[in-house]
């Protein structure tokens, strides 16, 4: 298959992935999908997921004050409460501007930690992890970007993220619809972009331009990329999603190789 091809030329020692489908079938994997990789800022799904679970579990509101002065649990989920990328410093009022901020996902995780009464790495352990059975994911450092996970348990995820059991089809379509339109912003890695579209949590497609999914990936698409070298989509329009996890650091290469594998899979699905 020409996607497998692809992957075995990939600049990295290791590389696992997966292709999953709504319904939890596996439709290809490869490279050890057992193997544990630090996942970068693909951490903020399950960040984003656990604050929908408390959201419907009525420990939090969307629209309750979080963050920076006038910020919400919404703005930080949509990366427009104004912080910086890695400094609890505001640069903005919120609402104003898409200024993506791993800072923001921190004071989310503290905000729902104080809410419930238990600490956040306990409480996401407790409401995602456990019920998905994702045995070898775990959070070592920031709700950012400090998780550490593997394929097989990044399939059980992204099934969920397909087809949800933990919270509403409804709450998680309105997750990964855009939030605050017409912002525009800087997508780490790939620069400027007008309009920068992000959900709850959830970066999405739409029609930006370059991007880390391919050119055969429908607007609706949405998930996440890590500086660890590491992916995870979902395409709703194609039915499947698909998982790459690398031990190399993103960088030019990843930017080049991902949207040509991301459109060989879409092209064998189809």
């Amino acid at each position: 298959m020409e996607s497998v091809r692809l992957i075995e030329q990939w600049p990295v020692d290791n590389a696992a992935t997966a292709v999953v489908r709504a319904d939890g079938t596996v439709l290809g994997t490869h490279g050890d999908t057992a193997r544990i990789f630090p996942l970068a800022s693909v951490t903020k799904l399950f960040t984003a997921y656990t604050a929908l679970i408390a959201v419907e579990e009525g420990a939090v509101e969307l629209d309750q004050p979080a963050g920076p002065e006038g910020a919400t649990i919404r703005h930080l989920l949509a990366h427009t409460a104004g912080l910086g990328f890695n400094e609890h410093r505001v640069l903005a009022p919120p609402g104003q501007r898409r200024l993506y901020s791993s800072a923001g996902f921190e004071q989310l995780a503290d905000a729902i930690a104080e809410h419930t009464g238990i600490a956040f790495d306990t409480y996401q352990d407790e409401a995602l992890f456990q019920p998905l059975g994702m045995r070898d994911t775990v959070l070592k450092g920031s709700p950012g970007a400090g998780a550490e996970s593997c394929v097989d348990d990044l399939v059980r995820f992204a099934t969920e993220l397909q087809n949800p059991s933990l919270i509403d089809r409804s709450t998680l379509d309105t997750a990964t619809r855009v939030a605050f339109p017409g912002l525009n912003g800087v997508l780490p890695g790939f620069g400027h972009q007008k309009p920068n579209d992000w959900g709850l949590g959830f970066e999405l497609r739409g029609n930006k331009a370059p991007h880390w999914t391919g050119k055969r990936s429908s607007p609706r698409t949405f998930g996440h990329f890590g500086q660890s070298g590491t992916f995870l989509w979902v395409d709703p329009d194609a039915g499947v999603a698909c998982i790459a996890l690398t031990d190399r650091a993103f960088g030019p290469w990843a930017a080049q190789v991902w949207p040509e594998f991301t459109d060989a899979v879409l092209a064998e699905l189809a």
